[in-house]
């Protein structure tokens, strides 16, 4: 049997680009830390927590901050981790940001280091698990502080890394995210002129790199809608204004926004997630309660959803002799990648990985509140391949969602190269 050393799979690893190359002295710190990370990796995936509620993945990174010999800030936005690393010779700030929150999602993977999780979460008992791939950029950012601390006195300039807690969203009635780490402080001392970071992507390989210059990620809104009818019984539906009847042509004509109310050639998503109603199944109940999100590009077609979600939920309540709340939250502004350090980060990806595994594409209609980051200094925020050659994954946010451990130092690698870079002033 041919033994394959660590070092040859990570070649094998990033594909086409070297394991020796621009920077020697850190690819072989890669190499060296990538077993341990992996295994802080499986911690994570073990143990997930929801937003805001990030309490021992924050105390797992504070910890490894510390033992690198970082200056740490904990609970910044409740649970939120800030870590400075300060160069031993003089130089700019640039920010590497990874989230650590999971999902009410049960998992569903042949992962030996599965999430078996469960918590409860508005009301209901629920499965938890990282299906969006938060446990790789942890995990992966943890690697990279391990990797540039090795490295501090040769280091020109200081790195701020920030563990965010809650980019899905706080818990109703509460704050959270990105910009409640600004509002808190994050930013403030010393204040990065950079910042960079990424998400990985189930429809990509591990090795390979998706880039957009410009609006990269769409903003995000969430509305929350109460339909109040009459309660009855089911067998006597004429005595009732059924919320349900109401909530379905209601949740039917929002579709219509995307068709008929928005320019054709503009990217528009609205989405009802939940749709909740009835306790037993012979009782018209009074309520409904909806919840969606609008995705968009534009703020003015932003406009119009808000507007004509309101319109919608009027009319058609009104038609039945029913009543109707909405609350619209504007989540999440666009994210957009800085021009200029966009060309510069392209540049360097393609030494770190190889020009054929970083890859212009189109915008998604994902949404990140990176997005609050990169509004107060410039930004670059790309897609990771996460996907094993020969396998499949399940999209984001689903049960058989399977991020591969090989996507860890590639990760590694193409921040400590944008880094690097960006403080050596390339």
């Amino acid at each position: 049997m041919r033994r394959v050393s660590l070092s040859s799979l990570l070649v094998l690893t990033l594909g086409a680009a070297p394991l020796v190359g621009q920077y020697p002295a850190v690819d072989r710190a890669i190499v060296a830390a990538t077993p341990a990370i992996t295994s802080l990796r499986h911690r994570i995936h073990q143990n997930p927590e929801l937003s805001n509620r990030e309490t021992e993945t924050a105390a797992l990174v504070a910890a490894h901050l510390r033992e690198l010999g970082l200056e740490v800030r904990t609970g910044v936005a409740h649970t939120g981790v800030v870590g400075v690393l300060r160069g031993g010779r003089p130089g700019p700030v640039v920010a590497v940001r990874a989230d650590m929150d999971a999902l009410p999602v049960t998992e569903d993977t042949p992962f030996a280091f599965k999430s078996t999780k469960r918590v409860m979460w508005q009301g209901s008992e629920v499965g938890v698990s990282h299906a969006c791939g938060h446990d790789i950029h942890t995990s992966s950012q943890l690697g990279l502080a391990t990797v540039l601390a090795g490295m501090r006195a040769e280091l020109p300039g200081t790195v701020v890394f920030i563990f965010q807690p809650a980019e899905e969203g706080p818990p109703p009635g509460e704050e959270g995210g990105a910009a409640l780490m600004l509002k808190e402080g994050a930013f403030a001392d010393p204040k990065p002129e950079a910042v960079f970071g990424f998400h990985t992507k189930a429809s990509l390989e591990v090795g390979k790199i998706h880039y957009t210059v410009g609006p990269a990620f769409s903003a995000a809104d969430i509305f929350r809608a109460t339909i109040t009818g009459k309660q009855s019984h089911g067998a006597a539906p004429h005595l009732s204004v059924d919320p349900i009847v109401t909530g379905s042509q209601a949740v039917l004509a929002l579709q219509t926004i995307r068709s008929r109310n928005t320019p054709p050639l503009e990217p528009s998503v609205l989405t009802v997630g939940v749709f909740r109603a009835g306790q037993r199944f012979n009782i018209i109940p009074a309520t409904v309660e909806l919840e969606g999100t609008v995705r968009t590009f534009s703020p003015s077609v932003q406009d119009t959803y808000e507007r004509r979600i309101r319109e919608i939920l009027d009319g058609t309540t009104k038609a039945a002799g029913a009543t109707f709340t909405l609350e619209y939250q504007r989540l999440y502004p666009l994210t957009v990648n800085d021009t200029t350090l966009s060309q510069r980060a392209v540049t360097t990806l393609a030494r770190a990985l190889g020009a054929a595994n970083v890859t212009a594409s189109e915008p998604w209609m994902a949404s990140e509140d990176f997005s609050y980051f990169a509004n107060t200094v410039p930004g670059f925020y790309f897609s990771l391949g996460m996907t094993k050659p020969g396998t499949t994954s399940g999209d984001h946010h689903t049960p058989t969602f399977l991020a591969d451990d090989s996507a860890i130092p590639v990760g590694m690698k193409a921040m400590a190269y944008l880094v690097l870079d960006y403080l050596n002033g390339r």
